[in-house]
């Protein structure tokens, strides 16, 4: 036997000696909140909100295992990090990551079980793809969020950590991409936000994308999809299998003084969407106008 097929027979032996690497494969899940009774509010702090929190609460399973730790959710954390622990034990998890696979929800709970399994104060690692496993609605006991909105984020420190000059620094730098956002009590998962030039209304629907379209679309044909006066319907965009509309409005007047029109929309919204018959041809066209308003989100 020659030298060059000694070798190719022992590389052979070799690679069938080594057991090879399971191959992580990515899922993608369109509607990773489905099932928690706060879906769009889940989606609206993913991807309207720049600075919020809200506690969780951990099943019964996790206590036991792991003690009594308090977990709260966060928009985003110190690098867009998936996760972070505290010295005194509490746990943090970001919704707006780097890294992220096509099932948000078993990003998120990989990530809070990875820093559940971190001593206190130490660094989170978290895989990019973590393979099958527990989703959020298998850790946590589901109900409303509590939502907590922030100017900033200092709700990420310790006391006495802005002593610090370059953590100070850091913190400067997050607090000025923060744009004015509220959380509207007319409608769940309603925003107003300040952007330069003008303020939105934005809003996460919760039905079922093509029940809430022909809603939209019955409101366009009538002409009451826009919130008042000088304001304007922009368009929608589709963010984890729901619809989220978005009103143009004038800078200058504070989010209170929506709190009343977008309550009179919502109404009109729900009368809209509970009618039964088809879309008729002004509905019709009104929907197609709709479809080529899509948004992309920035």
């Amino acid at each position: 036997m020659s030298e060059r097929s000694k070798r190719r027979k022992s590389q052979r032996a070799a690679t069938e000696a080594t057991p090879k690497r399971e191959k992580v494969r990515d899922v993608f899940v369109p509607r990773p909140f489905q099932g928690l009774a706060d879906e769009p509010e889940w989606i609206a702090l993913r991807e309207l909100v720049p600075a919020a929190s809200a506690p969780l609460r951990l099943t019964p399973e996790l206590i036991e295992e792991y003690g009594e730790r308090p977990v709260t959710l966060a928009t985003v954390l110190p690098m867009a990090a998936p996760a972070m622990t505290k010295p005194d034990g509490r746990v943090f998890i970001g919704l707006q990551r780097h890294q992220q696979s096509g099932d948000v929800s078993r990003d998120l709970a990989d990530a809070l079980l990875c820093a559940l399994r971190t001593e206190p104060g130490g660094q989170v690692t978290v895989p990019p793809l973590p393979g099958p496993g527990p989703r959020l609605q298998d850790v946590l006991v589901d109900g409303p969020l509590e939502i907590t909105m922030h100017d900033g984020f200092e709700f990420w420190l310790d006391p006495g950590a802005t002593d610090d000059p370059n953590v100070q620094a850091s913190l400067e730098r997050a607090n000025a991409a923060v744009y004015p956002t509220v959380k509207l009590a007319a409608a769940r998962a309603a925003y107003w936000c300040q952007v330069p030039e003008k303020a939105h209304v934005r809003w996460v629907l919760p039905d079922d994308e093509d029940a809430a379209l022909d809603a939209l679309s019955r409101l366009s044909a009538a002409g009451t999809l826009a919130l008042g006066d000088n304001t304007r319907f922009a368009g929608m965009f589709r963010a984890h299998g729901r619809l989220v509309p978005v009103w143009d409005l004038p800078e200058d007047v504070p989010a209170a003084d929506w709190e009343e029109p977008v309550t009179e929309f919502a109404k009109r919204y729900a009368e809209a969407l509970a009618e039964q018959e088809p879309l008729d041809a002004a509905g019709r066209r009104a929907r197609q106008g709709l479809l080529g308003r899509q948004l992309t989100l920035r």
